[in-house]
């Protein structure tokens, strides 16, 4: 049995470190170390912050992504940064053509599993928001929300945080 998690573990590592250069070569630019523990998809318009770390985010949509330092998010999440033309558009119930929105996410931000967020939202410094969670509006600094939409329910030990950050205790 052992040897089965020693062997499981060294996958894991390989498959680590392809999707870390596979996330390399897609996104605008990163900051080091960064590592993706999970099949991910990025695109050319994301930038990424140092020490991030995902678990399985997949990036839609031509819109700015900024991702800031110290970032943690968990499996099946999924940034959108475009919607269809469905105002303005030449047909019903939307056209070819796409809006496009920024998605912008502060330092120390951690998402759980299954989390969708929407474009044209900012997720400030130190939020955490809850698996399962849909962001459709901006989530203020150090609050932890979720739902669908997404509300905040509380907010960090904002003392707490601050000498964490201050102490550079990072995961």
């Amino acid at each position: 049995m052992a040897n089965l998690q020693k062997i499981k573990k060294i996958i894991k590592n390989i498959l680590s470190f392809f999707y870390t250069i596979k996330a390399k070569m897609e996104v605008k630019s990163y900051s080091p170390p960064f590592k993706v523990n999970g099949l991910c998809w990025f695109t050319k318009n994301t930038i990424l912050g140092k020490n991030t770390h995902f678990n399985g985010i997949e990036i839609l949509g031509d819109g700015e992504v900024i991702i800031g330092d110290n970032f943690h998010s968990g499996k099946e999440c999924m940034i959108i940064t475009h919607v269809h033309n469905y105002d303005h558009g030449k047909k019903i119930p939307y056209d070819d053509t796409y809006i496009y929105k920024s998605v912008n996410i502060g330092d120390n931000v951690w998402i759980g599993h299954r989390v969708i967020i929407l474009g044209g939202v900012t997720i400030e410094e130190g939020a955490i928001v809850q698996a399962g969670s849909v962001v459709v509006s901006d989530i203020p600094r150090c609050a932890i929300a979720g739902g669908h939409p997404a509300r905040v329910f509380k907010y960090r030990d904002i003392s707490h945080y601050e000498e964490l950050k201050e102490n550079r205790a990072f995961n």
